[in-house]
């Protein structure tokens, strides 16, 4: 319990106060068309799910990040996601029986964290690296729990603006198609192709923001045009 703990600790709530706002999104995305009551069940449900998933993916992290094309199929499952979460916004005043409303939300919850999360856990880890080995683990156990009321308050304060301003609810899909994009071109085995066939390395740099710009171009796209197909 010296210095360099309680550094490492406020490194990683620091860390989650960044890296929280895409799971605050999430979470309202997918609880926004529950009663009040249930939304209160999805939000914490999904955050403390989120930290769990977060904490075993930050002990593999490095293990993770290495594997060719796993951040490209997370990105592609991240647009299925945004996608869906666009397109049913036009049905919030569907009936759907309680209980099966409340898992829904909550495995879109865990779902598209799990995917966010591949991105996320790199950071936290390193911010834990600083900490005595034997602390490691209970560190991250701590530091990341205490991120549990950030992601909380979050979503029940997006909840509220997206009743007033439905113009979030576009704005979030959208933001999940950006992350989408950002992985998929992040994607350790595609930057090994992209190096060995593109004539300048240099060119590839810029194309981190114009696949993020695509992705969330693809989200708002494909999510309205489903949503104008359905009966």
């Amino acid at each position: 319990m010296n210095s360099t703990f309680w550094i490492a600790v406020l490194e990683i709530i620091w860390v989650n106060v960044l890296l929280s706002g895409d799971n605050a999104v999430v979470i309202a995305l997918a609880a926004r068309q529950l009663d009040p009551r249930r939304q209160r069940v999805a939000v914490i449900g999904g955050s403390f799910a989120a930290i769990a998933l977060r904490v075993l993916l930050t002990l593999f992290a490095v293990a993770l990040l290495r594997l060719p094309w796993l951040k490209l199929c997370g990105g592609a499952l991240l647009l299925v996601v945004g996608v869906q979460l666009l397109r049913d916004d036009d049905d919030a005043g569907a009936t759907r029986p309680a209980s099966a409303s409340v898992w829904a939300a909550m495995r879109t919850i865990l779902l598209a964290d799990l995917v966010m999360s591949l991105d996320n856990v790199l950071a936290v880890a390193a911010a834990a690296a600083s900490a005595p080995i034997a602390m490691q683990a209970p560190l991250l156990v701590v530091g990341l729990g205490l991120s549990i009321p950030l992601i909380v308050f979050g979503s029940t304060l997006l909840l509220r603006m997206m009743e007033r301003v439905p113009l979030i609810v576009t704005l979030g899909a959208a933001l999940l198609g950006w992350v989408a994009g950002h992985m998929v071109i992040d994607d350790v085995g595609l930057q090994d192709w992209l190096g060995r066939h593109a004539p300048n390395t240099q060119a590839i740099a810029p194309l981190d923001g114009l696949a993020g710009g695509i992705g969330a171009a693809l989200v708002l796209i494909v999510g309205r045009w489903r949503a104008r197909r359905r009966p």
